[in-house]
C-alpha cells in the first residue's frame, strides 16, 4: 500500500510540475526538470489507463460517454502495445457535438468526441500529437484539439467549439 501511495504521490507531483500543454506549446523545462517530468510521466502512465482518464474527464465534461476501450486486436491505429505506441487507448463521445455533423460515422469515430492515448513518457505523447498535427496540415478534416498531461494525450473533436474543448484541457490538468 505504501508503494502505491508513493506512485500516486509521484504522479500528482508530476502533474503539478508538468502541467498541461497543447500540442503547439514550447517546452520550458530545463534538462533536469525534463528528466523529472519523464519519471513522473512514467509513474502516471502506470497509474492511469486510458479508460480511467476518460472517466476522470467526465467530472469536467458531463456530456462525455466512454464508447470503447481498445485492445491490441481492435486498435484502429495498430499502435497499442507496440514499440513507440501507446499503452492504452479509449474512445469517447460528447453529447455537445451536433448530431447532423456525425451522421453515418462509426460509433468510436474521433469526430463524435475524441480519444485518450496513454504513453510511457510525455515525449512519446508529444511526438504523437506532433505527428497528428502534421497530417492535419494537409487534411483540414483531421484537425483536432490536443491536450497533453505527462504521458497522456487527450484528442478532442474539432466539431466542438474552443470553449467546449477547454473543458477537456481543464480536466487533463487534474490527471
Amino acid at each position: 500500500m505504501h508503494l502505491r501511495n508513493t506512485v500516486v504521490g509521484l504522479a500528482l507531483a508530476g502533474a503539478l510540475l508538468s502541467g498541461c500543454s497543447s500540442e503547439g506549446a514550447a517546452p520550458s523545462a530545463s534538462s533536469k526538470d525534463a528528466s523529472s517530468d519523464a519519471a513522473a510521466s512514467a509513474a502516471k502512465s502506470d497509474v492511469l489507463t486510458a479508460r480511467q482518464a476518460v472517466m476522470a474527464l467526465k467530472k469536467y465534461v458531463p456530456e462525455l460517454q466512454l464508447v470503447r476501450d481498445y485492445t491490441e486486436a481492435d486498435d484502429p491505429n495498430h499502435l497499442l502495445g507496440r514499440p513507440g505506441g501507446y499503452t492504452s487507448k479509449a474512445a469517447f463521445s460528447d453529447g455537445r457535438v451536433p448530431s447532423e455533423d456525425i451522421e453515418g460515422l462509426d460509433k468510436d469515430a474521433a469526430e463524435r468526441g475524441g480519444s485518450v492515448e496513454v504513453f510511457k513518457t510525455s515525449e512519446e505523447a508529444k511526438a504523437r500529437a506532433k505527428y497528428i498535427a502534421t497530417i492535419a496540415e494537409s487534411l483540414p478534416g483531421a484537425t483536432e484539439y490536443h491536450y497533453i498531461a505527462g504521458g497522456i494525450l487527450v484528442r478532442v473533436s474539432r466539431l466542438l467549439t474552443p470553449t467546449q474543448a477547454a473543458d477537456y484541457e481543464e480536466g487533463a490538468r487534474h490527471f
